[in-house]
């Protein structure tokens, strides 16, 4: 039996020496955890919200019942759990699209900016006019003065004799009855009667057709996103063709000024792409969503340039094999004034202008030139440029012209 005594007591020991172990080993390791967990505290990490961009937090983090993961915010800020539906960030609102004021009646509203630059018709020749004495050095003076204002050795002449005619007649030298005697005959060679509007209908179940010409440098691509503006001031559906594919920045400039009035702008997806294929596109994607108009933008080239211009001759029988062109407006810069009348003769030739957009008239530019590429074309001015504001393209108004250069 002594020896059974001391079997147990060793059975006794080695329990009680294993217990007394585990217990150290069980302590250790929980001590271990507990300071990996405070040196290493593992970052904070946050729930990505499609649509929202969240900001950098320095917040610890807790758990969701749901699994999901909330930040707290740092002491004395407000505490907030984000879900799906809650972003941190809400979504910029989207810019408000421009509205254009209606463009009827914006060219007498310009007529003081219009006046100025057309005083060497008006106050020069009443100064002539109206002096008294009239002889041949007079008369001479007073044809100067209409050549010298872009009106062109033709129109010039005309007008002299008309003048001549009615002093002669008359014997009033008076600057009111010199003033009328001016008024109506300007009048008479600006002429009122020409068709002025710009197709910007439907027609026969289709979008009408705009192509937009003209020499580098005269504000074309400015232009057509003014024109853009006044269509869709008079509730037109427009689509813009930017077709000037050569110059880097044309594209992205009109399709800058067609956001800013809710305009979509058809354009290549690579620098120097074919334009007479963006032109096809833009006429077939406003036929596709009913538009009212489409208007192309096409690069600007000189006259002198045969190859260019057989390019722009190309564009026209590629749109022309889905849709007729019902529109050829060719932008002149008012202030080439002579020099402008060879480009538009060339432009006439090769794409049958049918009106044209003088830019630049608020400057130096001499009202003259309205009257001389009317007479050498036998097309109307439709549109005339008096400022950089993007509403400062107006619709010709024959009657206001006239009044801005006799006052």
């Amino acid at each position: 039996m002594g020896r059974v005594d001391q079997l147990w007591e060793l059975i006794a020991l080695i329990v009680g020496i294993a217990v007394v172990v585990a217990a150290v080993v069980v302590g250790f390791v929980r001590g271990r955890g507990g300071r990996t967990k405070d040196l290493a505290a593992p970052p904070s990490v946050q729930r990505k919200v499609p649509g929202a961009q969240l900001p950098p937090s320095d917040s610890s983090e807790g758990s969701d019942d749901d699994g999901s993961v909330a930040t707290r915010p740092a002491a004395g800020t407000q505490s907030r759990v984000e879900t799906a539906e809650t972003p941190l960030l809400e979504e910029p609102p989207t810019p408000a699209v421009e509205r254009p004021e209606s463009a009827r009646g914006r060219l007498a509203r310009l007529r003081a900016r219009l006046a100025r630059s057309n005083t060497a018709i008006g106050n020069a020749l009443l100064a002539l006019l109206s002096r008294g004495g009239l002889d041949e050095a007079a008369w001479e003076d007073v044809e100067d003065t209409l050549i010298g204002s872009d009106l062109g050795v033709e129109a010039s002449t005309e007008l002299v004799g008309r003048l001549r005619t009615k002093v002669k007649v008359d014997g009033a030298t008076d600057e009111p009855t010199v003033r009328g005697w001016l008024r109506e005959d300007l009048l008479d060679l600006v002429d009122p009667t020409m068709d002025r509007r710009i197709a910007s209908s439907r027609v026969d179940g289709r979008p009408a057709v705009i192509l937009v010409v003209g020499v580098n440098g005269t504000g074309k691509t400015t232009t057509v996103g003014k024109l853009a503006r006044v269509l869709v001031a008079e509730d037109r559906d427009v689509v813009l063709g930017a077709a000037d594919t050569f110059r880097a920045a044309a594209a992205d400039q009109l399709e800058t000024w067609g956001a800013r009035v809710g305009v979509p702008t058809i354009r290549s997806d690579k620098d120097g792409g074919d334009p007479a294929a963006v032109a096809f596109d833009a006429v077939k994607a406003a036929t596709e969503i009913e538009a009212d108009v489409v208007i192309i933008d096409t690069a600007g080239r000189l006259h002198n340039k045969v190859g260019l211009m057989d390019e722009l001759g190309k564009i026209k029988r590629v749109i022309e094999k889905q849709s007729p062109i019902d529109e050829v407006l060719l932008v002149l810069d008012a202030t080439t004034g002579q020099n402008g009348l060879r480009q538009a003769e060339v432009f006439a030739q090769a794409v049958d202008v049918t009106g044209i957009v003088l830019t630049k008239l608020d400057g130096t530019a001499k009202g003259g030139i309205v009257v001389a590429v009317q007479r050498k074309l036998g097309v109307p001015v439709k549109l005339i440029g008096l400022g950089e504001g993007p509403d400062d393209l107006a619709p010709f108004d024959a009657e206001a012209f006239v009044d801005a250069i006799v006052g």
